[in-house]
């Protein structure tokens, strides 16, 4: 059964909502109750269906219960009586999952970090095609993408390569893609077509807001420095880079990207705060969450994820066991929303078989 009293304070908050709007909400208080109101226009939808189907429901068990009901009208009946059941089991599912608690960084856009692992070359490479799936699902999603900061393998690809995806609701569909990814392939320099293993990690951090990290510049060591890589003469000339450490938790922040230093201090910032962010949601979550590694994935970085063998063209997410046999697109992002969404789902009946058995 589904919670009756919570599904009425629902609905008499979204009635409050639009009448607060009605009355002409200006501002800040107009923004805000307008995200909350479309936060809630789908579950409230949801409850109307449902309400009606238990309405229906209960029409039709009336009417089986009829003495006088005839045999063909009462088959008829028991068919339909079976099928609102069943809508009304689906409904209450959609409504189970509307309810679980929220993470409050789900909104949020992300800081991306990808780094080669194990592999040497071959590992930078295939983190400059992880970048790149992350990069090609995000403009099929319409996000943008900022890169941070960047250093290339000598070979090609990234050594480790940061950048910025801004959107609504982009970590709740990136978040679990952070930890180590394998691929197994023969690399272009391989002249006996051997197949060789290779890693990369990931790191998915919900970017932080002002309110989300309280940063002390007193406890901000700031050092600017010259860019190093291309740029032509410009990287020779002025001291745009910037490394920014945060002495109480010795996090490190460079970024070099842009010629203005005051740009790459912003962009510095945002990576620190959002690292610190991070670092702050997962004690956290380590504290409250003992039965951590039950769920998907245990947040851990160094946690294998994900394998892409490409001779085989096949991606399995060892997380749930799930295998596609189509890396192209994958890797181009199309077909990536399978094993997010998977996961996601994932994630949701272990949530709620804890707080069903809460």
């Amino acid at each position: 059964m589904l919670p009756t009293e919570k599904l009425d304070v629902i609905l008499r908050r979204y009635q409050e909502i639009g009448a607060r709007l009605a009355e002409g909400a200006t501002g800040s208080e107009f923004v805000a109750l307008s995200r909350e109101r479309a936060d809630l226009d789908e579950l409230v939808q949801a409850i109307d269906v449902y309400r009606t189907q238990v309405t229906e429901r209960e029409g039709v068990e009336a009417l089986l219960a009829e003495p006088a009901l005839d045999a063909e009208m009462r088959r008829f009946a028991e068919e339909e009586l079976a099928d609102a059941k069943l809508r009304e089991s689906e409904l209450a599912q959609k409504i189970r999952l509307a309810l679980l608690p929220k993470d409050a960084a789900d909104a949020h856009g992300v800081i991306l970090e990808v780094r080669a692992g194990t592999g040497g070359d071959e590992a930078a490479l295939f983190a400059g095609d992880l970048f790149r799936m992350y990069q090609r699902y995000a403009d099929l999603k319409g996000w943008k993408v900022d890169v941070l900061s960047a250093s290339e393998g000598t070979a090609g690809g990234f050594k480790e390569i940061i950048a910025e995806i801004m959107g609504r609701g982009v970590f709740a569909k990136l978040k679990f893609e952070s930890g180590a990814h394998r691929v197994q392939r023969v690399p272009s320099t391989e002249t006996q077509g051997r197949i060789h293993t290779s890693a990369a990690t990931v790191a998915v951090l919900p970017e932080a807001q002002d309110v989300d990290v309280d940063i002390n510049e007193g406890d901000l060591k700031i050092d600017t420095m010259r860019s190093q890589g291309a740029g032509g003469q410009h990287v020779n000339k002025t001291e745009s880079a910037i490394r920014i450490t945060h002495l109480p938790t010795g996090i490190v922040v460079v970024v070099q990207e842009e010629r203005s230093q005051h740009k790459n201090r912003a962009k510095a910032m945002a990576v620190l705060r959002s690292r610190m962010y991070d670092q702050q949601r997962q004690k956290l979550d380590a504290e409250r969450a003992a039965d951590r590694r039950a769920k998907v994935g245990s947040g851990d970085r160094s946690e294998r994820i994900r394998t892409y063998n490409f001779p085989q063209a096949r991606v399995t997410d060892h997380r749930i066991n799930l295998t596609l046999y189509k890396l192209d697109k994958v890797m181009t992002g199309e077909a990536l929303d399978e094993i997010i969404d998977a996961l996601i789902t994932e994630h949701q009946a272990s949530e709620l078989a804890a707080s069903e058995g809460a």
